[in-house]
């Protein structure tokens, strides 16, 4: 079998049959590498495209694989890179076999009687899979046995648990109806129907003068807590035997003994509180947590003590209002109802509260007290609720508040309170004060008293300055006090809840906003000369400099307020909140405040506009010099001119006056005074430099007119030295004027050489040889 495998070997197959170490190619294995095997691509590597990896998956097809391939492979490089695939396959498989040829060729001498051995082995695994069979069978048998035998067992426990269900349902019914036999003096009418409910309502609080003993009550409620943990393991009983027969056939009993045990636990339960009987109380409680009827508990305390006492007290209320009292103020309510509770029901809370007692279900503080109060007040005083009357309404509001802080305090731990707040009568009391509404209504009365004065035509100044109210003895202006009192009002103890501080926050800065506004707006329709400005900001078109001063004092006493007075206020309300929101707050209002100081400048650029003005005035008699000196023979001017001392009178005058030494700092009556010289200087240039460069314009004509009126008449033409001109005699005058100007500006203070428009001037109507000097 050899010899035909080895005749058909190649040359090179032979060859490579040779051991490896003395064939070239393991010697040239050992080589060193040249640079292209380093930094070219292997001999035997492949084209990005061509994968030969998906020749081996099992969805592989070669018709879609070529056609995939020559949308961008040319046919023949394909037909080239598989030929050379192939060919390594080829070289592959020739190795494969080399290495292995003599096991290959040693394999079918080693394969002798092979049938034989098979026929022996043949026997003993049959006869192996027959026993394995036989057991199974048997262990299947076995199984099945075993499961029904499972099935029956567990049919017969659960037939037990539920006789046994049975039976302790039986057996709980009929102790419990025992035990209800065996209560002391029980009135024979309680078991019929709502009679006892009748009988018990018209006398509450003496259902059982026959029983008046404590020991009695004491062992009757007991007894009741007895048959209550019974009735409470009837109804787990019950839970887990619904829709049986038999359980159904007692429904009867069951509810019968339930309804007993109710109206007896209720009867005696009412002894106990008329009695104040703390062992058969607390006996009674545990006895409604057992049966998990605390709802029932809560509302006979209700009705039994606490409605009463809340009804005594709206009756005194409703007299005091015949006598003249405002019957709408729950605040003496409130206090009447405190002492109440301290003496008719903190027994009860004492009891339901006390440590280990495990009457923790019962909140009789919301579902007792609370709710009879909220019923009461709806139905006897229902306009408490109202914010019609805001003021009312938030006395009552914090009256309420105050109340409920108080009724937290028979809580014994923080969970009680939070379990206290969580209560649905808690929160629909709460719901009663729409503090909502409350806020629409002071937010506009507090804008719309602000925007009432901010639209009035003119500046209303403070009528009596030596009032005693903190507030008129600042500010000057009626605006800037109503602004004032309206933000003090957002957070005055009369109109602000803690609750809505957000909204009352933001109306803060609403209001800041709109003050800020009224100034800016008002400003920019002064500066634009708006004949018809927007409705409100009318007072800017009739205000004077003097009025002006007025803003910028209120100004500067308002950012000053608000940062520092009236930011504090703020802050100290809002203690409570954390680091971060104080520092928002803080902030904000600071921002508002800042925004005031900005316009500072605006309204002194506005004074400093109208005093220039009004110095513009007088400066137009500079075109009455032209006249003075044309066509005349007058002599050079030796004095200045009669406008110049009314040039700086406006701006005297102001600075001088009662206002701006009482209401401006000194650094803002320098920086008017500079401003207001530096304009008026400006535009004194202006006007005297159009009229020398008109007289020179003026003069230049006039000359050629006379040398074409000489040339004609053939007269000289000739200079006249002792002449002088027009031009000459208007500088002059103009030079008198501003030096006049300047002293007048050293008398407030001020060096006219520093002013660049001065000096400006200086050098346009200046003698030549005094341009380079400013002196007076």
């Amino acid at each position: 079998m050899a010899d035909p495998i080895v005749t058909t070997r190649t040359p090179t197959s032979a060859t490579s049959l040779a051991p490896r170490s003395t064939t070239p190619t393991s010697a040239t294995s050992l080589a060193p590498r040249s640079t292209t095997d380093f930094f070219s691509d292997p001999l035997d590597s492949h084209p990005l495209w061509f994968k030969p990896n998906l020749f081996l998956s099992p969805t592989f097809d070669s018709e879609s694989y070529i056609s995939d391939l020559r949308t961008f492979v040319p046919f023949d490089t394909l037909r080239s890179q598989l030929h050379s695939h192939l060919s390594s396959l080829n070289h592959e498989l020739i190795d494969l076999i080399n290495r292995d040829y003599t096991d290959f060729v040693n394999l079918t001498t080693k394969l002798v009687d092979v049938d034989a051995a098979v026929l022996r082995m043949r026997a003993p695994l049959l006869e192996l899979r027959d026993k394995i069979e036989g057991f199974r069978d048997c262990v299947d048998k076995a199984l099945v046995s075993l499961k029904c035998g499972l099935k029956q067992r567990s049919e017969a426990t659960y037939a037990r648990e539920v006789l046994e269900l049975l039976l302790d349902t039986f057996h709980v019914v009929s102790k419990v109806e025992k035990l209800i036999k065996e209560l002391p003096s029980v009135p024979s009418h309680w078991s019929n129907g709502d009679n006892g409910d009748k009988n018990s309502n018209n006398n509450n609080a003496t259902i059982f003068e026959s029983n008046g003993n404590s020991s009695l009550r004491e062992t009757q409620s007991m007894l009741l807590e007895r048959i209550a943990s019974e009735m409470n393991r009837l109804k787990f009983y019950m839970a887990h035997a619904e829709n049986l027969p038999f359980v159904e056939n007692m429904e009867k009993r069951i509810q019968s003994a339930s309804l007993l045990l109710d109206k007896s636990l209720r009867h005696c339960f009412i002894d106990g509180l008329g009695h104040k009987d703390e062992n058969a109380i607390y006996n009674c409680l545990r006895a409604y947590a057992a049966i998990d009827n605390t709802k029932n508990a809560e509302e006979i305390f209700r009705t039994t003590i606490v409605a009463p006492l809340i009804q005594k007290v709206l009756l005194d209320g409703s007299s005091g209002v015949a006598n003249g009292e405002s019957g709408d103020e729950l605040e003496g309510d409130y206090e009447k109802i405190k002492k109440c509770i301290e003496k008719d029901c903190k027994f009860l809370l004492d009891i339901s509260n006390a440590e280990n007692a495990g009457l923790h279900v019962f909140d009789f503080l919301a579902n007792s007290i609370l709710k009879e109060i909220l019923s009461a007040i709806q139905k006897g005083k229902p306009g408490v609720f109202s914010p019609g009357r805001p003021t009312n309404f938030l006395k009552n509001y914090k009256s309420s508040l105050d109340f409920l802080a108080h009724l937290e305090g028979y809580c014994p731990s923080r969970t009680a309170v939070t379990k206290f707040r969580g209560e649905a009568i808690y929160n629909d009391f709460m719901k009663q004060w729409n503090v909502g509404v409350y806020f629409s209504l002071r937010f506009q009365e507090i804008a719309g008293t602000l925007d009432s004065a901010l639209t009035t035509a003119s500046l209303v100044p403070v009528q009596n300055p030596n009032s005693d109210e903190e507030i008129s003895q600042s500010l000057t202006l009626r605006q800037s006090v109503t602004f004032l009192e309206s933000l003090r009002s957002c957070w005055s103890e009369e109109v602000l809840i803690i609750s809505c501080s957000d909204k009352f926050l933001r109306l803060s800065l609403q209001l800041l906003s709109r003050y800020s506004n009224w100034l800016s707006s008002g400003l920019n329709a002064w500066k634009m000369r708006n004949a018809n400005p927007t409705p409100g900001f009318e007072w800017a078109m009739s205000a004077s400099p003097e009025d002006f001063i007025y803003v910028i004092h209120d100004i500067n006493w308002l950012a000053t307020e608000v940062c520092s007075g009236y930011l504090d206020r703020v802050l100290q309300l809002l203690s409570s909140c954390p680091f971060e929101v104080l520092n928002l707050v803080k902030h904000s209002i600071s921002q508002g405040g800042k925004s005031l100081n900005d316009l500072v400048p605006l309204v002194i650029k506005a004074i400093i506009d109208s005093l220039a003005e009004k110095s513009v005035e007088d400066l137009r008699q500079l075109k009455g010099i032209t006249a003075t000196y044309r066509m005349t023979n007058k002599p050079l001017p030796t004095r200045h001119s009669p406008y110049v001392t009314g040039v700086l009178r406006p701006l005297k005058t102001l600075i001088d006056g009662e206002r701006a030494r009482r209401y401006l700092t000194d650094e803002i009556r320098k920086e008017l005074l500079l401003g207001a010289a530096t304009e008026i200087t400006g535009r004194y240039y202006d006007l005297a430099a159009e009229l020398v460069n008109v007289a020179k314009r003026t003069e230049s004509s006039l000359q050629k007119i006379r040398k074409g009126a000489q040339k004609r008449a053939g007269a000289s033409s000739g200079p006249s030295d002792n002449n002088v001109s027009e031009i000459d005699k208007i500088c002059m005058q103009l030079f008198l004027d501003i030096q006049e100007y300047g002293r007048n500006l050293l008398g407030l203070g001020i060096e006219a050489a520093n002013i660049s428009s001065y000096c400006s001037l200086w050098e346009v109507v200046a003698p030549a040889d005094r341009k380079n000097t400013v002196s007076f």
